[in-house]
């Protein structure tokens, strides 16, 4: 049995991972999902969020190693975890997410990619220190294969996001890289190009490389399907 700790993205919460959850326990697992700060029922206020507080809530959930799934944006906060106590980590799974590299900022990670297709979506607060994502835009960048209604029950629970984490350098060193981790590739994803997801990966091992034809959001398109590849890369 693996213990699975699942991280949401972007504006996203603990909610996201509502179908998955299931699917993974009815396999013999153990699966969670928490807030990151400032998202869900988490209500620290956006001046109070930074990348390192994310990894201090990561780091707060762990008990026992868990295989640690970081979705979209929370590849940078799992990295960061990894690398302050590499010990509570048994895995790093990035699903669809961003790759940290050197001193590079996910918000530089993003604007490397060959297009942006998030940008037209974002709707940025006057203090210029949160963004939300256009309500009539999510299902064409999250969710435009998913189940009927999906963005409907999301677009009342997607909250705003932080720009300070997202621009905020991650570090690692020797710690981070004790860590095994695994990448899952969305080749339909239409946040994260999939060929951004090909390039932030290609010179990873052959095994620790997955590819699923799904959007950005399989949590919510093929929660069975996603179960049982997370169960293959726990064992």
């Amino acid at each position: 049995m693996a213990d699975f700790l699942l991280i949401h993205g972007a504006c996203h919460g603990a909610w996201c991972w509502r179908d998955l959850i299931p699917e993974l326990t009815a396999l013999g697992h153990r699966a969670r999902a928490i807030d990151l700060p400032g998202h869900g029922a988490d209500l620290t206020p956006i001046s109070d969020i930074t990348l390192q507080s994310y990894a201090d809530a990561i780091l707060s959930a762990i008990d026992t190693p868990v295989m640690l799934v970081g979705h979209s944006m929370a590849g940078y906060p799992i990295s960061l975890a990894a690398e302050q106590a590499p010990e509570k980590i048994a895995r790093l799974i990035y699903l669809c997410a961003y790759v940290p590299e050197g001193d590079k900022t996910m918000a530089d990670r993003r604007r490397e990619a060959p297009d942006q297709p998030l940008l037209p979506t974002l709707l940025r607060a006057t203090d210029g220190k949160s963004f939300r994502i256009d309500p009539a835009k999510t299902r064409e960048v999250f969710y435009h294969d998913c189940p009927e209604g999906t963005e409907c029950y999301a677009n009342t629970r997607l909250c705003a996001q932080a720009v300070a984490p997202q621009e905020t350098p991650c570090p690692l060193g020797e710690k981070y890289a004790s860590v095994p981790r695994s990448y899952i590739r969305c080749m339909d994803d239409r946040t994260i190009p999939p060929e951004f997801q090909v390039t932030m990966t290609e010179e990873w091992p052959a095994a620790d490389v997955h590819e699923i034809p799904n959007g950005h959001s399989p949590f919510f398109a093929d929660p069975e399907g996603l179960a049982a590849l997370l169960a293959r890369i726990a064992h």
